[in-house]
């Protein structure tokens, strides 16, 4: 019996160790019964939709290997010609995130995110709450332009340096968390408070040591001193209070009253106090949680954008709604609100209510271990040293490229691309992509210099011998340039376009024709609702893909604006914030090991509820004028016309 058990729990270890493998050859096996019984376009789409899906969500393969199954099933099934299918993987979108990567590779090189994260630090203070602010704002800034998890990467380091500090400059038990710079009569009434506590304690056992005996430990009379006027003294500690018999009621032996408990943590921790813990739970979950909501404010700050503004513009083409300027000013106000709220929310969970003493900016106010954290912060901001030529450069592109994106199509004046003959030529791709390649032919060396600064913490970082060495090389662009990304979301395109080409769009939105008696809101904050919990155990850029053909075609059949649905699902799918697998920021912050997953649950469960409320009261509110969502727009009745042919 005991050889069959073994034997069996053998075979199921060998089983899980194989079980990516046996998913990725029992799923296709499986669904294969689907195009064969109903040999239409329409059965053959979704069994390359329902395969790619499930290796997304179940990571059975790597995701941009998974995008790479509607290239070869597509052709063999006679969904898309193989030249079709090719076509959909690199596309506008492609070359804009490619100009963006040339910038950040130079942010990352020449320290300028850095010198930005310390800099906002050293404003916000060291006091714990405004520590906290102080750090989720630089991260929401970083984010806007770079993806979240290299913010998260960038980030982390700097705020891990400032918890250890923190943790190392002495006990922070509450007492001594309340040990303020101030003046000496603020000195003189906490010395009041302490004898008016003492002589509480005091008749407090005084009246329990004749009711219970046991409460008290009788010990000898402590030494007794004489002072200076012959009068005899006892000494009196913390621990044990000295009392003389001075009258009838009170007795002559000691009276030990056992010393209130501090709030340590146990002895294995690494923290001195549950409080450090605390405070670094709270600044830890508050940089990842920045990191996403800084991704919703531009179209480029995270891939879940991109591929939603690329799907929408090839579903609707005519459609002109879609551009930088526009997502941001719908994306920043609802930003600023979950940053706030995100912010008192953390404090309330693991800082408690006491606002005025964790965000006082009295510099009367600050503890030993505050001004030395500032002081460390300041070290630091010092060793990068004055701001450097290459900084200033990547600086100015950063506005330039910014400015450009703002004034291409602004809506209410006409934008710079007025000024060329031919209309539709110019995108924010076209932007990014020039200067991006600028950055390979500036020199990094100030003109007539003699040597440039090297990057500090470059590991390779030695001299360049070359005078003309540009911002960035190719070796550079090429560490940071996600192109699983790239694949995954050209992977995504060819899986709308192949329900676009088969008619499974409008299959699908015809089964949802019961849902059409719903209000457009209840239809958006069930879908909301619906991605943002899917998204807690499957990637955002394959949650996204799969549930935007779906919102679209069913935006289409319930005749409201597609933009409805769409954009709040598009932000919606970010907030997987519960789980470390939930996206890459998560699993940063939670490596460092300050938190476990129960308070990432917890935490995550109210930013996922705040993110949800804020967008469905933004795409309520001043969204409707936006993007006009009060009616069914033309372009997307011509989608539905052709469509239909």
């Amino acid at each position: 019996m005991r050889l069959e058990a073994t034997a069996r729990m053998d075979l199921i270890k060998k089983l899980w160790r194989a079980r990516k493998l046996i998913l990725v050859v029992l799923i296709p096996l499986s669904l294969l019964p689907l195009p064969l019984i109903h040999p239409t376009s329409e059965a053959c789409c979704a069994y390359v939709l329902i395969v790619t899906a499930v290796y997304w969500v179940s990571e059975a393969v790597p995701l941009g290997a998974a995008a790479l199954v509607p290239a070869f099933l597509y052709p063999l099934f006679g969904v898309l010609k193989s030249s079709e299918v090719a076509a959909e993987y690199c596309k506008d979108t492609t070359l804009l995130l490619m100009g963006v990567i040339c910038l950040a590779a130079s942010i990352e090189k020449w320290n300028l995110h850095k010198r930005i994260a310390l800099r906002m630090v050293m404003i916000a203070g060291a006091k714990p709450g405004m520590l906290v602010l102080g750090f989720m704002c630089c991260t929401v800034f970083l984010s806007m332009w770079l993806s979240n998890t290299s913010t998260t990467a960038m980030v982390m380091p700097i705020a891990e340096a400032v918890l250890q500090q923190l943790i190392s400059t002495g006990v922070a038990d509450t007492q001594e968390d309340s040990e303020t710079v101030e003046a000496t009569e603020d000195g003189c009434l906490s010395n009041r408070e302490e004898n008016l506590e003492q002589n509480q304690l005091e008749r407090l056992y005084r009246r329990d040591s004749c009711m219970k005996q046991e409460l008290c430990t009788l010990t000898e009379l402590p030494t007794v001193e004489t002072n200076g006027t012959g009068r005899k003294a006892s000494k009196t500690s913390l621990g044990q209070l000295s009392l003389k018999q001075t009258n009838g009621h009170l007795p002559s032996t000691a009276i030990s009253i056992p010393e209130p408990k501090k709030e340590k943590e146990s002895k294995n921790s690494r923290y001195p106090t549950k409080r450090d813990h605390m405070i670094c739970k709270c600044l830890s979950l508050s940089i990842t949680y920045a990191a996403t909501i800084g991704g919703l404010i531009t179209i480029t700050g995270t891939s879940t954008n991109l591929i939603f503004a690329e799907q929408f513009n090839n579903r609707y083409p005519d459609a002109k709604v879609i551009n930088f300027g526009t997502w941001f000013i719908f994306s920043f106000p609802i930003a600023i609100i979950m940053l706030l709220l995100t912010w008192v929310w953390l404090h309330f969970l693991f800082l408690g209510c006491n606002f005025r003493e964790t965000c006082s900016l009295s510099k009367k106010r600050k503890t030993r271990r505050e001004m030395l954290s500032e002081r460390k912060i300041h070290d630091e901001y010092i060793k990068l040293g004055p701001i450097s030529y290459p900084e200033v450069v990547t600086g100015v592109f950063f506005i330039l490229m910014t400015l450009l994106w703002f004034t291409r199509e602004p809506g209410f004046v006409p934008g710079w691309t007025s000024l060329f003959e031919k209309k539709g030529y110019r995108t924010d791709a076209t932007v990014s992509v020039l200067l991006g390649f600028l950055l390979f032919l500036i020199p990094a060396r100030r003109p007539f210099s003699r040597a440039p600064r090297t990057p500090a913490g470059d590991s390779s970082a030695e001299r360049d011998p070359d005078p003309m060495a540009p911002m960035i090389t190719w070796k550079d662009f090429q560490n940071l340039m996600p192109w699983e990304i790239v694949i995954l979301v050209g992977g995504g395109y060819a899986l709308a376009a192949g329900c676009k080409v088969s008619g499974l769009s409008v299959w699908i939105g015809r089964q949802l024709e019961p849902m059409s008696g719903l209000p457009p809101w209840m239809v958006t904050l069930l879908a909301c609702l619906l991605v943002s919990a899917v998204t807690e155990f499957a990637s955002n850029p394959a949650t996204l893909t799969v549930f935007l053909p779906i919102l679209s075609a069913l935006s289409e059949t319930l005749q409201i604006n597609p933009l409805h649905t769409l954009i709040p699902a598009t932000m919606c799918v970010s907030f997987g914030v519960m789980l470390p697998v939930g996206n890459p920021p998560n699993a940063i912050v939670f490596s460092y090991g300050h938190v476990q997953i129960s308070d990432m649950v917890k935490a995550g469960f109210g930013v996922n509820l705040i993110g949800v409320l804020v967008v469905m009261l933004a795409i309520m509110t001043w969204g409707v004028p936006l993007f006009n969502l009060t009616q069914y727009p033309d372009w997307a009745i011509a989608r539905n016309f052709t469509g239909s042919l």
